[in-house]
């Protein structure tokens, strides 16, 4: 998925849900902040997704626009509806997103994860698709090992999770 993509997404879910601003939270909230951001973080079809002020209207996004709709079949990509129960982040996070709003998106405002809030995220999750991602995150210097350590010790998570995702970075950062 590219920037584009997700600037057609938003504005779609704006017109099927008749909300303005959605929260971006899966790994192409990446295109907030890098809209050029490296061809091996843009792998994935499909943007999590859910309006900011109506979490609960998710259902019509993932049933006009997500997976295996007429809207998936015609572009290719697709939106996943969402929650905001879906990803563990770091405290503060709300207060970092970043605003994409253009002509593109016809009025509709993506609200996308700050890089190391998504990073930290993909970390707490911990499948080796979100490890790798994180890598590619740290080696192309899109994230800090430092930041991401810190924004890691504000996750909601016991104590034991929180080191266990410590010692990801540390790995991960070759630190």
């Amino acid at each position: 998925m590219n920037r584009a993509a997700l600037e057609h997404i938003l504005r779609a879910a704006s017109a099927i849900t008749n909300e303005r601003e959605f929260i971006v939270i899966g790994s192409q909230s990446i295109l907030g902040q890098y809209p050029n951001a490296p061809d091996s973080l843009l792998v994935s079809i499909e943007a999590d997704v859910y309006p900011r002020y109506a979490p609960e209207r998710s259902d019509i996004v993932d049933g006009a626009i997500g997976e295996l709709s007429q809207f998936h079949q015609t572009f290719g990509y697709y939106a996943h509806g969402v929650d905001q129960t879906t990803a563990v982040l770091p405290a503060g996070w709300v207060d970092r997103l970043i605003r994409v709003e253009n002509d593109n998106t016809g009025g509709a405002i993506g609200w996308c994860l700050e890089a190391h809030d998504l990073a930290a995220a993909k970390l707490a999750a911990g499948r080796d698709q979100d490890l790798r991602f994180v890598q590619i995150l740290l080696s192309e210097r899109l994230v800090s090992a430092d930041v991401l350590l810190n924004r890691v010790n504000t996750l909601s998570l016991p104590a034991d999770q929180v080191a266990l995702v410590r010692a990801r970075v540390v790995r991960l950062a070759g630190t």
